[in-house]
C-alpha cells in the first residue's frame, strides 16, 4: 500500500530512508533530519501501515506485508538504491529488505532492534490490550521503556509529547504490527545480508538489549557494532548527537 512519507533535502542527493519504531510516526526522526540534509542527503521519513498518516488495513500484518509496503515506497520515490536507517521495527524492516530486496539497499543501519524478539506471548498480550483499551492505555509504559529513567524525569514535557505520539497510533495498526513482530524470525536470514551494516545499540535499552544488536552485527557479512552510553530504546532521540555522528560516519564510509 501507499505509505505516508515526508521528504527533505536535495532531490538529487543520495536517499536515506528513516524508518521508525512501533508506535511512532515520522516525528521521531526529527533530530536527524537537519544534520543529514546539511550533509547533502535527501532524507525520507515514512509511517508504517497502521501508523501516523499511513492507511490502517485490517489485521493480521506480517513482516512480509511491511516489506512489500516499503518496496512500493522505494518505487514511488523512483530510486533504485537507498541507505536504510531503521530503529526497532524499522530495523527489522531494513533487515527484511536487505534479505529480500538486496539490490535496493546500498547500506543498512539497524538501531535498537532485534532479529527475533520474544517472548511471543508478550506481543500477543500487548496487542490484546490495545484492541480492548486503545493505545492510550499503554502509552506511558511504552515511553518509559523508550528512554532512561533519568531522561524521563528530567524531560516531563517531552515525555508527554512521545506519550501522545503513541496514544495517537490507531489501535488496529499498533496491534497488527505487534503481530508482525511476534511472528518475526530473521536469525537465519542474517548470513545472507551483504549490505554494509552498522548496528547501534543503547547501553540501557530494556526492549532490545545490546546483545540483540551484537548478534545481528556478528551474523551479517559486513557488520559493525556500536553501543551508545546513556541511551535506552529511542536512542536517536535521547542521544541524538552520538547516534547521528555514528550514522554519518557509516554513510560516508559506504560512499
Amino acid at each position: 500500500m501507499d505509505l505516508h512519507y515526508v521528504s527533505d533535502g536535495p532531490e538529487d542527493g543520495p536517499v536515506v530512508v528513516l524508518s521508525g519504531s512501533l508506535g511512532s510516526d515520522v516525528r521521531m526522526w526529527q533530530p536527524q533530519v537537519t544534520p543529514l540534509v546539511d550533509a547533502g542527503y535527501r532524507v525520507v521519513r515514512h509511517d508504517h501501515r497502521g501508523h501516523g498518516g499511513s492507511p490502517v488495513p485490517p489485521e493480521p500484518y506480517e513482516l512480509d506485508d511491511l516489506g512489500r509496503d516499503a518496496t512500493r515506497l522505494l518505487d514511488t520515490l523512483g530510486v533504485a538504491r537507498v541507505h536504510w536507517v531503521g530503529l526497532s521495527l524499522g530495523g527489522m524492516l531494513g533487515m527484511w529488505l536487505a534479505t529480500h530486496r538486496p539490490e535496493r539497499i546500498a547500506s543498512l543501519t539497524a538501531c535498537c532492534t532485534s532479529a527475533k524478539l520474544g517472548p511471543p506471548e508478550m506481543w500477543a498480550d500487548r496487542a490484546r490490550t490495545v484492541r480492548e483499551r486503545g493505545t492510550g492505555a499503554i502509552a506511558e509504559a511504552v515511553v518509559r521503556r523508550w528512554f532512561t529513567p533519568a531522561w524521563f524525569e528530567a524531560n516531563p514535557e517531552r515525555a508527554r509529547y512521545y506519550e501522545q505520539m503513541v496514544a495517537a497510533t490507531p489501535a488496529e495498526g499498533y496491534a497488527g504490527c505487534c503481530g508482525a513482530i511476534e511472528r518475526m524470525d530473521l536469525l537465519d536470514a542474517l548470513a545472507g545480508i551483504a549490505a554494509p551494516t552498522l548496528v547501534i545499540a543503547g547501553a540501557e535499552d530494556p526492549a532490545t538489549p545490546p546483545e540483540h544488536g551484537e548478534r545481528i552485527a556478528a551474523g551479517v557479512q559486513n557488520g559493525r557494532f556500536e553501543v551508545v552510553d546513556g541511551a535506552a530504546h529511542l536512542g536517536n532521540a535521547e542521544r541524538p548527537e552520538a547516534f547521528t555522528s555514528l550514522l554519518l560516519a557509516h554513510l560516508k564510509g559506504v560512499s
